[in-house]
């Protein structure tokens, strides 16, 4: 599958200076859900492998401006000509109290979207195009159906905005 969005040179400048060397970038989240969808993408974001300060590195040495948007829970932003690209560390929650999360990082996209919110939102998308569901997002998009992944009161008692969106 080749979205529209993975063609932007951004893009494509973020995949080669991140991905890589023992490192996994993938596009995540709402930007495939709306791509499918055929609603605006907005944002681009980004989950891997590489721990923030690898990603910071990575980018700083090609010459990219970094912000340590959320660095305890793995985030960071790097900007490209303008334009703010977040990447998260892959992880997953250690302890949460409804709104603050303690994680652990990790390696493996499949338990990364297994801790999202809903299916549609757990999709992801590697460097070449290919498109990876490990929790039934595609049906759920096709189905035009909004799903909790795992038991619905559990992701909501880990964060409570889930309930407003």
């Amino acid at each position: 599958m080749r979205l529209s969005f993975l063609s932007d040179p951004k893009v494509q400048h973020l995949f080669s200076v991140v991905d890589g060397g023992g490192e996994e970038l993938r596009v995540v989240g709402g930007a495939i859900r709306n791509a499918l969808l055929g609603e605006p993408v907005h944002e681009i974001d980004f989950a891997s492998t590489a721990l923030p300060q690898v990603t910071m590195a990575r980018a700083q040495k090609a010459g990219l401006r970094c912000v340590p948007t959320g660095i305890d829970h793995g985030t960071v932003t790097i900007i490209i000509e303008g334009t703010p690209f977040e990447i998260t560390t892959l992880r997953e929650d250690v302890e949460t109290d409804g709104r603050r999360a303690t994680v652990r990082f990790g390696r493996n996209f499949a338990h990364d979207a297994a801790r999202r919110d809903f299916t549609i939102n757990a999709l992801s998308l590697d460097a070449d195009g290919k498109l990876h569901d490990s929790v039934g997002g595609l049906a759920d998009i096709a189905a035009r159906r909004v799903r909790f992944i795992g038991e619905a009161g559990q992701r909501i008692h880990e964060d409570y905005l889930r309930i407003l969106r």
